[in-house]
């Protein structure tokens, strides 16, 4: 059978079965409105769990799009009994991202420590790491404690990145670099792992602008970081520290240049540097330039650009850009 055939059946039957549910159905103008019939979790699943074979993405997403819909009104029982005896790591995540719609949108409140739970504690890393999936670009930052820490010490690589990428996508996408506790708790995660790699996944990609003063302090400690990749990403985030730490954060970033010999660590010294400063971090820059001549390329088009009058951190990095490849 052709795909868009089999695509069309599939629907066609997802679409009878939410006929039942209030959530989905609209009744006709003449009738009364239908009264509170339960949606079906197995229901719900069974199609799911057929949707998912399905070759069509977009299928599959509105499938997913569903169960969180109808989230709010699924019986709690069966749908966290449901959850709680899945093991295919695909499920679980839908399972998980329902309950999460739940506490979200405050039908249960609780939902979304059961999900943690799982999250730290299930024997699978591929459950694990699917139910971390489950709680991105949603509100479980800020409501799971200490879980994030807790993630960044999980054996297994593939939980330690998702988690890292659930802060990333939550401090971009939720809270757009605005909300300091969401930031502070990226920075805790970072600094509690032992994975360099997570380490500075989380801290190149994070808006610090909103920084709280401990996580700030914790911030600087990761310039002494063994990995090269460490210390690089902390001294980009270091850049965007709000103007209370930007004196301590340019003092260190200053210091840490003259004694630096990875070549990738200095371009991101100088690059903290420029941001913490602008057009007054010129001078600092001078003074930096003869201390290691191969760098004196990078510093001259930090220079070029900061004196070009360009006052938004995006431009001016665009600048920077062009005046290297115009040379």
């Amino acid at each position: 059978m052709p795909r868009f055939l089999q695509g069309l059946r599939a629907l066609g039957g997802l679409t009878l079965m939410l006929a039942s549910c209030p959530a989905w159905s609209t009744p006709p103008a003449a009738k009364p409105a239908l009264n509170g019939e339960s949606c079906s979790v197995q229901g719900l699943m069974d199609q799911l769990r057929q949707g998912m074979g399905s070759s069509s993405k977009a299928y599959r997403d509105y499938l997913n799009a569903v169960l969180r819909e109808a989230a709010v009104t699924l019986p709690s029982g069966e749908l966290r009994a449901a959850f709680d005896r899945e093991t295919d790591p695909a499920m679980v995540e839908q399972l998980a991202a329902a309950l999460v719609a739940r506490s979200e949108r405050e039908a249960e409140k609780d939902a979304l420590q059961a999900v943690a739970r799982r999250a730290l504690e299930d024997r699978d890393p591929s459950v694990r790491a699917a139910t971390v999936r489950a709680m991105r670009r949603t509100g479980a930052l800020e409501k799971t404690g200490d879980m994030y820490e807790r993630l960044m010490r999980d054996g297994s690589p593939e939980v330690r990145m998702e988690a890292a990428q659930n802060l990333i996508e939550d401090n971009q996408y939720v809270y757009s670099g605005y909300h300091g506790p969401a930031t502070d708790t990226a920075v805790n995660a970072a600094t509690a792992s032992t994975d360099p790699k997570v380490t500075a996944k989380i801290l190149e990609s994070l808006d610090t602008r909103k920084l709280g003063p401990e996580a700030g302090q914790k911030l600087l400690g990761m310039l002494g970081h063994e990995s090269a990749d460490v210390r690089r990403s902390a001294a980009l985030a270091l850049g965007g520290v709000p103007a209370a730490q930007m004196g301590p954060a340019r003092e260190a970033l200053v210091g840490m240049y003259r004694g630096e010999r990875d070549a990738g660590v200095r371009k991101a010294l100088v690059q903290g540097i420029a941001e913490l400063g602008f057009a007054d971090a010129v001078p600092e820059l001078r003074k930096l330039r003869s201390v290691d001549p191969s760098m004196a390329p990078e510093i001259d088009a930090w220079i070029r650009a900061l004196e070009s009058g360009v006052q938004e951190w995006g431009l001016l990095l665009r600048e920077k850009q062009r005046l290297q490849q115009v040379r």
